[in-house]
Formats: C-alpha cells, sequence, structure tokens
C-alpha cells in the first residue's frame, strides 16, 4: 500500500495546483463590482500567478533534482496554501495580485517534483505508465473542474471561499507528503548554474509577460515584437550558455531526441486548444445561454470526465500500441472536435454540445497523459525535475498562448461585427464602447434599453449573440488548425516507441526508494 499511498499523495498535490489555474476565473465579476478592480487589474489577477509560474518553473526543477524533490514540494505546497490565505484576505487589488504571484511561485516550487517523484517510485514503463495516466487524468480534469467548484462556492459564500477552500487541500497535500513520500536527496555533486537559473527564469517571464499583453497591445505593434525578440535572445543566450557549461541545469540536446520534443510539442497544442476552449465555451453557457457560474461548471462535466478517462485509457494504450498512434489520435479527435463545434448556435441542445465535449476530452486525454509519458521516459532520472519542468513549461506556455491567440481573435472577430452592424445606430459613444467591449457589456446595455423603452434594445441584445458566436465560430476554426496541424506533426516525428536503452530501468538508490516497493502494479 506504500506506493499507493505516494500517488495518492501526488495526485492531491497536481490536483491542487491545476484546479487554481481556472478557479479564480468564475470569482473575477464578483472580485470587479466587490473590490471596485479594473479591466486591467482583472487580467493581472490572472496573469500574476501564471507569470510567476513561468518564470521559476524550470528553475525551482532544477533546484528539486539539487536539493531533494519532498523537500521542494513541501515547500511549495506550504507557500501556495499561505499566499491562498494571504489572497482570501486582501483588501484591494494590490494584494490579491501580490498574492496570486506569490501563489504561482509556490505551484513552480512544487507541480514539477509532482512528476519526478512518480518517474522515482516507479521506473518500470508500464507501471509508470499507469501512473502518469492518473496524473494527467487528475490534472487536466481539475482544470476543467476549477469553473465546478469557483461557481459552488460563490453560490454559497462570497469570493474570499475560492482563496480559502485552497489552503486545506494544500496543507493536507503537505502532510501527506510528509507522511508518505520517500526522502529524496538531491544531487549536489555539480556547483550550482546560477547562470542558466537566472537566464532561464528571464526568458520564460519575457515570453509569457509578452504573450500576456500581445492582445492588448496588437500581435503587429513594436512594444509586442521587441517583447518577442527579447525572449528569443534570452532563449539563445540560455542554450548557448548550457551547451558550453561543465554542469548545465538541462543538457538541452536533450530536444534533438524526438521522444522528447515531439511529445513536448504535443502537450503544447494540447492546452493551446484545452485553454482557449474554457475561455469561449464559460462566456457561452454563461452570456449566452444565461447559466450561472455553477450551471456553467456543471455543464463542462463531461469534458471533465471524458479527460480523465482519456489520460488513464491512453498511457495503457500507449505501451501496447504506441505513442505515435495513440497521441496522433488524440490530436485528431481535438481537431474534429472543433471542426464540430464550428457548427455551434445559440440554442444548440445541451446534448449534442454534450457529445461534442466528450470529442474534445477523449482527445485531450489521448494526447497530453501519453506525450507527458513520453517526455518523462526520454529523460535521465537524475534530473527528473527539470525534465518535469519542462514538460510543464511546455502546458504553460500552450495555455497562455491559447488564452491570448483564440482570445485575440474572438475579440477582434467579436468587436468588428458590433462595428458593422451597430456602428450606424443612433446611441452614445460610450454606450457602442460598452457593447464592443465584451459580451457581458452588450447584453447589459441592451437590457438597460429595454427597460427604458428604447427600440434598439433587442436590436443591441441580437447583435451581441451574433457577435459573439461569429467570434467563437473563428476561435474554433483556429484551433481545428492548430491541432490537425499538430496531429501531422506527431506523424512524422513522434516515435511510436522507446529505444531499447530507453526502456532500461533508472538507476534509483536505496534511500530513494526506501518505503516506495510493496505495490505489485497498479492494474
Amino acid at each position: 500500500m506504500r506506493r499507493a499511498s505516494v500517488l495518492i499523495t501526488l495526485l492531491l498535490a497536481a490536483f491542487a495546483v491545476n484546479l487554481d489555474t481556472t478557479l479564480v476565473n468564475v470569482a473575477l465579476p464578483d472580485l470587479s463590482r466587490q473590490l471596485d478592480v479594473s479591466t486591467a487589474r482583472l487580467q493581472w489577477i490572472i496573469d500574476a500567478y501564471n507569470l510567476a509560474f513561468a518564470a521559476f518553473l524550470l528553475s525551482a526543477g532544477n533546484l528539486s533534482d539539487r536539493l531533494g524533490r519532498r523537500r521542494m514540494l513541501v515547500v511549495g505546497l506550504a507557500v501556495f496554501g499561505t499566499a491562498s490565505l494571504l489572497g482570501a484576505a486582501a483588501t484591494n487589488s494590490a494584494e490579491l495580485i501580490t498574492a496570486r504571484a506569490v501563489m504561482g511561485f509556490g505551484s513552480a516550487l512544487a507541480f514539477p517534483a509532482t512528476l519526478s517523484l512518480i518517474l522515482d517510485a516507479f521506473p518500470k514503463r508500464g507501471e509508470r505508465a499507469t501512473a502518469i495516466g492518473l496524473w494527467g487524468a487528475i490534472a487536466g480534469a481539475a482544470i476543467a473542474l476549477g469553473p465546478i467548484v469557483g461557481g459552488w462556492l460563490l453560490s454559497a459564500f462570497t469570493w474570499p471561499s475560492i482563496f480559502i477552500a485552497m489552503a486545506p487541500v494544500a496543507y493536507a497535500a503537505m502532510g501527506f507528503a510528509l507522511r508518505f513520500l520517500p526522502k529524496t536527496p538531491g544531487d549536489g555533486s555539480n556547483p550550482l548554474d546560477l547562470m542558466g537559473l537566472t537566464t532561464s527564469a528571464l526568458a520564460m517571464a519575457a515570453l509569457v509577460f509578452t504573450i500576456i499583453q500581445a492582445p492588448t497591445y496588437g500581435w503587429s505593434s513594436a512594444r509586442t515584437l521587441i517583447g518577442f525578440v527579447v525572449s528569443a535572445a534570452l532563449i539563445a543566450l540560455f542554450i548557448d550558455h548550457e551547451l558550453r557549461s561543465a554542469a548545465p541545469m538541462i543538457d538541452v540536446r536533450i530536444f534533438r531526441n524526438a521522444r522528447f520534443s515531439a511529445a513536448s510539442a504535443a502537450v503544447t497544442v494540447s492546452f493551446f486548444t484545452l485553454m482557449g476552449f474554457i475561455f469561449v465555451i464559460t462566456q457561452y453557457f454563461q452570456f449566452i445561454r444565461g447559466y450561472s457560474a455553477l450551471g456553467a461548471g456543471v455543464r463542462l462535466l463531461p469534458f471533465a470526465t471524458a479527460v480523465a478517462v482519456g489520460s488513464v485509457l491512453g498511457t495503457r494504450l500507449a505501451v501496447r500500441v504506441g505513442t505515435k498512434q495513440i497521441v496522433t489520435a488524440g490530436l485528431l479527435l481535438t481537431g474534429g472536435f472543433y471542426a464540430w463545434d464550428i457548427t455551434t448556435t445559440a440554442h444548440l441542445s445541451y446534448a449534442v454540445i454534450s457529445m461534442q465535449m466528450l470529442v474534445g476530452g477523449l482527445g485531450m486525454g489521448l494526447t497530453s497523459a501519453p506525450a507527458t509519458e513520453s517526455i518523462m521516459g526520454a529523460i535521465n532520472a537524475k534530473t527528473a525535475g527539470v525534465g518535469s519542468a519542462v514538460n510543464d513549461a511546455t502546458r504553460l506556455v500552450g495555455g497562455t498562448l491559447g488564452v491570448a491567440v483564440i482570445g485575440s481573435v474572438y475579440s477582434s472577430l467579436y468587436q468588428q461585427h458590433i462595428t458593422d452592424v451597430l456602428g450606424t445606430a443612433s446611441m452614445p459613444r460610450a454606450t457602442l464602447a460598452t457593447v464592443k467591449d465584451s459580451v457581458h457589456g452588450g447584453f447589459a446595455a441592451a437590457q438597460a434599453m429595454m427597460r427604458g423603452g428604447s427600440p434598439l434594445g433587442h436590436t443591441v441584445q441580437q447583435a451581441t449573440t451574433n457577435a459573439f458566436m461569429h467570434g467563437l465560430r473563428a476561435a474554433c476554426i483556429v484551433a481545428a488548425i492548430a491541432a490537425f496541424a499538430g496531429a501531422l506533426g506527431t506523424v512524422i516525428a513522434l516515435p511510436a516507441h522507446p529505444e531499447e536503452a530507453e526502456n532500461a530501468e533508472p538507476a534509483m538508490s536505496g534511500e530513494a526508494m526506501t518505503g516506495v516497493v510493496g505495490l505489485d502494479g497498479l492494474g
């Protein structure tokens, strides 16, 4: 039962970190009203977490290899849980943004260790694949479940409950880690790569910050282009240093291994489409269909369930059939899901929508979990922490890029449609600007007009609905193209099975495996 306890502990930690990815989003309207937070500040309540997470991810993964993975997991969970409580006590947006940044830092410390400790505990590929499948199921389902949990908390309590609820989960995982996880001594035989730690942090921060800001300033603006140039320069500097260093934080030549690099690309594409989907579908359910935050979250259950099933099934099938075949199938299902979504209307039966989400969730699970197993199977056990961080970085960059790109496509087409339909209408400029700003503003303006007896009310409401659906369909086209392109890349580059040398069981020290034996497989 010891290894079962280890796995449950790691799954709980992964659940806490991933749930927070989408949990806070549903609280944004309440935060706007109760803390008088501007739209820009609301964005940073979300983005401060992602930016800190990205900036420290690779460095934290390397430090976990050096200082001990259990130690980093425990420290990260403690920071995450405490910062969450501080967020609940915030009285203004500045305090809340700071707390969110610290939560992101704690997540960066903890999350890479969850996957690398699985590699420690389950060195045989079959067992490791099943464990990573469960890890992928928990991670993907937690992202989809965030709006459900958040909606329920907001229906029963006020916005601080969103943050208070995270602390006990984090502290419970921390307690389980101290009780059940084996001590993992770090590898401090080589000097600390301070240059690598610094340049990786700056590169990731610059890249994610540029992606976050691009929709605001424009993808072709000088500010955005300079940001991408700076990011590329820092990445090049990091790679050059790592190639020259006698003791690099990561051997960047691992990217020559298609089992690692092609799988990383598949994970990036998978999370690009996932986070873009959640961005538009939650708005569709709440604004177009009129569901509450909880009602919208509950209607995502088919997607969350399918992700969990696909993750567990996908890793098992990848061992038997081949990673290339399963990941390709997953991306094709994902692309098919978005192609089907193009037909969505404002009044489409939820039965049809749930069937669409089952296809999309299954595609997500079949892609991300087997690809993650491929990534972890290609790295050295001694550097599993930083290898896990690379996998996490692909998820984070893909998700951030998905929200930015898909959100930009949706937003630009929404605004253009509103301008085309209502640009010549006899309404105040301020009202037109409100309608163009968001679908929420459009419906609010329409309701105000109808209450005031204005004949324009129904016109604005219909224009807002049509504009949203226009943007949603275009966003789905972008996501479908990305998924199908990812499937093509997988067919070309990803090996079906690992080389024989990679199948060898990693050599683990006796101390690292103390107390981990005792469970004969996971079924």
